[in-house]
């Protein structure tokens, strides 16, 4: 497998995110060719499907496998999307079950939850890329280098690359170059995993993803693209972008039915609108 880069804070600091798209795109294929052959960690949103898709023009099917992980903080849907997006480009796809519901660490939900979800997800993309002789990347932009994913640094820690990190692409860029590649992922809403709806020190169990999972489905026949419902035990609080806040209040009865549906008594509606990450809020500044 390829070296691990450096992730430090100087080193991020370096990134020129001024670029021109079409120079960040060039410094991507030169990432790509560096590591010649690669496992890409495919949840089918817009970071991701863009990595996968330009190592499988870049390098070959034969030397990019693209891989999805399933288990029940994946929901149902973007399990299905991805794999109809593979099916679309013609990618070497596969999906694996990962088994972070089985460590206790996990279902504890603290701090580092995310990095205990990273080393099951690991745990399984590493001895494909041994076995190819590959090199495990994952779709993580430099907007996402502000906020606590302590994630990052577990998958790095165990060999894993970040190229459009590399390369400098924001979200912004990671979008425009979708679109100008005619990909339909290009405007796709950001969709975190499942279990990032529950707050710090909840436990995470299949009941609460499972509902959580119900619930956005349900708003989301309803109209309401690009969500989050935060799980509180018997509350949901619904977050949508503020511009469809009156949207949401105009279909109050729809609304409510959709979720309570679900498995949850009462609904509530975040006035500050959809915010991702936002439960990273309770955490000190340390992130504990």
């Amino acid at each position: 497998m390829g070296s691990v880069p450096a992730f430090s804070e100087p080193d991020m600091r370096r990134l020129d995110v001024s670029e021109p798209s079409a120079l960040k795109s060039e410094a991507l294929h030169r990432v790509l060719r560096d590591l010649d052959r690669v496992v890409v960690a495919f949840s089918g949103g817009a970071d991701s499907a863009l990595l996968a898709h330009a190592a499988h023009t870049l390098l070959g099917p034969d030397r990019v496998h693209v891989v999805t992980a399933v288990s029940p903080s994946l929901a149902g849907d973007e399990r299905a999307d991805a794999a109809s997006l593979a099916d679309e480009w013609g990618l070497r796809w596969s999906a694996v079950e990962t088994d972070e519901m089985t460590h206790a660490a996990y279902r504890a939900n603290d701090a580092d939850r995310c990095a205990h979800c990273k080393d099951a997800l690991m745990d399984v993309l590493a001895p494909i890329a041994v076995a190819e002789s590959a090199t495990v990347v994952l779709g993580v932009n430099v907007d996402d280098l502000g906020d606590h994913r302590p994630g990052q640094k577990a998958a790095a820690d165990r060999g894993a690359r970040f190229p459009l990190v590399e390369a400098g692409l924001t979200k912004d860029d990671v979008r425009a170059r979708s679109r100008a590649l005619g990909l339909r992922t290009a405007d796709k809403p950001a969709t975190a995993c499942l279990a990032s709806r529950v707050p710090y020190g909840t436990e995470v169990t299949v009941g609460v993803l499972s509902g959580v999972e119900r619930a956005e489905a349900a708003l989301r026949r309803l109209g309401f693209d690009g969500l989050r419902v935060r799980h509180y035990d018997d509350t949901a609080r619904i977050e949508v972008p503020t511009d469809r806040l009156a949207d949401v209040v105009e279909r109050r009865d729809a609304v409510v039915a959709a979720v309570t549906s679900s498995g949850y008594r009462y609904v509530t509606l975040d006035l500050e609108g959809l915010r991702s990450g936002n439960l990273n809020a309770a955490l000190g500044p340390d992130g504990v």
